[in-house]
């Protein structure tokens, strides 16, 4: 999946006069719980330049000494850090360093839609790079984790398998597989849903789409993804509690701050086109240096947890692991963060931290 569902700004809106008293309420308790006052911590956020423009980046831990993750978020244009109050509990035992991409979020407001230059695949795998070694700079680090998830993995196994010397390990979550049998299963996948539902309007739209992405434009490329979220009972339930209810809530973001959230999502529909992932240069693309994690959603039905566990089972690296997170379809790291905070310590921490002992030795 290239492009997160998106709920019209007019939405926000249309709201009650009570709601915005509620979200209020709610935003000063999370402002408080976000507040870091450890002696080691960390809690900056700014723009950056990054790429030739001003780029939004996120550093929080509650301690400098922990291990890093760069986190490369979905969509394209759909920012994980709206989901700061929800990830809390990570911060206590990793530094977490979130990006707003060029087309999205804090970074689209900032420059709009003339100021966010090449907006291209390319362009953003460079950008992420660039973002990595910032945060090495900042921290003090030679390596960091790198989580990837949605669209943000389908450039990240690329990004760690080019450049191992700045990974201390690869985690992907929504992991994204492209392949070339993908469509017209997932397709399918969909017809049966929309016709098991009565939803006779979006399966004639469907149908009339066809199977081959290729004749797409963007617009029906973000058309259909849409489909296919609301098709599903849990995703459709997860966008609108976890991702919306993130969004909405968020201390870190204002109201003009979502209204760009939502303008960067259709800004960077474009992006998606050309992009390529681990399904679609799998002879060179399934041998890694670093230690090699997947941790998916075990009922998602946008990056199906088959397809990423058949991707998983073809790499080659020195550690790696899968597991399925239970009760969450996409976006799966943020409907069970507790689950998800777990299998990073149960699997992945200790990993790179025999390595930074034996690195001390």
């Amino acid at each position: 999946m290239f492009l997160e569902p998106v709920v019209p700004a007019t939405a926000l809106a249309a709201a009650p006069a009570a709601l915005f008293g509620h979200r209020a309420l709610r935003r000063l308790q999370g402002a408080r719980a976000l507040r870091i006052d450890s002696p080691r911590g960390i809690d900056e956020q700014g723009f950056v330049r990054i790429g030739g423009i001003e780029q939004w980046v996120s550093v929080r831990g509650e301690d400098r000494g922990n291990p890093v993750i760069v986190e490369v978020h979905g969509g394209p244009g759909a920012p994980n850090s709206i989901h700061t109050v929800r990830t809390r509990a990570w911060e206590r035992h990793f530094t977490i360093v979130r990006w707003d991409m060029r087309g999205a979020g804090k970074t689209f407001g900032r420059g709009g839609p003339g100021g966010q230059g090449e907006t291209t695949f390319a362009r953003l795998h460079e950008d992420a790079l660039e973002v990595v070694r910032h945060a090495c700079r900042r921290l003090g680090v030679r390596r960091v984790v790198l989580v990837a998830n949605s669209f943000g993995s389908v450039f990240g196994p690329r990004l760690v398998r080019e450049h191992p010397e700045l990974f201390s390990a690869y985690v992907g979550t929504d992991q994204n597989v492209p392949d070339p049998d993908r469509d017209a299963r997932d397709h399918q996948a969909l017809l049966e849903r929309l016709r098991a539902a009565g939803k006779t309007r979006q399966l004639a739209r469907v149908e009339a789409l066809g199977a081959d992405q290729r004749a797409w434009g963007a617009g029906e490329r973000a058309a259909y993804a849409r489909l296919r979220a609301q098709s599903d009972p849990l995703t459709l339930d997860t966008l609108k509690k976890v991702v919306l209810g993130s969004m909405w809530l968020s201390p870190l973001h204002t109201l003009r701050d979502l209204r760009d959230y939502f303008k960067g999502q259709k800004f960077s529909e474009r992006v998606a086109e050309g992009a390529t992932g681990p399904g679609g240069d799998r002879g060179d693309g399934t041998r890694f240096e670093v230690p090699f994690f997947v941790f998916q959603g075990e009922l998602d039905v946008l990056t199906p947890p088959e397809r990423a566990k058949a991707f998983f089972d073809a790499v080659e690296a020195p550690v790696k692991h899968f597991a399925l997170i239970g009760g969450a379809s996409h976006f799966a790291s943020f409907r069970r963060p507790e689950a998800f905070l777990e299998l990073l310590l149960t699997h992945v921490r200790p990993v790179i931290t025999a390595e930074r002992v034996g690195e001390a030795n």
